[in-house]
């Protein structure tokens, strides 16, 4: 595939990300990837910082490009988390984002993303939403402070809103991470 372009003006949220790649892969690719990850998507544990996440993501029988790309995506999270807290990013705390549901998720986006292995990745500026979120720190205004952390180095959001959160910290960092050029 020589450019992938991804519309994230309506839905940037991790789900919709994934949902996006899948619908550009054939049954059998994504049944590939859902029976690759599926046994950390169904466990419940929780990793409370990166070197953790690390560890699980080291610990997954994946390519080692698939493991490099979701390392990258956690570790834009930790230096965003990082930023919002005021430490040092083997400080950070890991909430939402550590669950081993996340982390599966993630691993199906870069095992989706290296699947289609496209020359360059496009994408329409992002739709953050607006309003308030319930998270583990109370509630917070849209987009959270991670997510504003990781979209001001560098993605453009479309200047209308939706009420809700359409772009969360982890889509945020997958954006940053694989994105190569924004496009209107």
């Amino acid at each position: 595939m020589e450019t992938l372009k991804l519309t994230l003006n309506v839905d940037a949220t991790r789900q919709g990300i994934r949902d996006s790649l899948f619908a550009q892969l054939d049954d059998a690719q994504v049944a590939s990837i859902t029976q690759g990850v599926s046994t950390l998507a169904s466990s419940d544990g929780q990793c409370h910082d990166v070197g953790e996440v690390y560890e699980v993501i080291d610990g997954q029988a994946l390519d080692a490009r698939v493991k490099e790309d979701a390392k990258a995506v956690y570790g834009i999270l930790a230096q965003a988390e990082a930023q919002v807290h005021g430490c040092p990013v083997e400080h950070t705390h890991f909430h939402e984002v550590g669950n081993h549901e996340a982390i599966a998720n993630v691993l199906a986006v870069c095992l989706a993303v290296r699947a289609l292995d496209p020359s360059r990745i496009e994408a329409t500026p992002v739709q953050t939403g607006a309003g308030k979120v319930q998270c583990a720190h109370g509630l917070l205004d849209i987009p959270a402070p991670a997510t504003a952390a990781i979209i001001a180095r560098g993605i453009p959001v479309v200047p209308e809103t939706r009420e809700g959160e359409w772009c969360t910290p982890t889509s945020a960092a997958l954006i940053l991470h694989f994105v190569d050029a924004f496009v209107e």
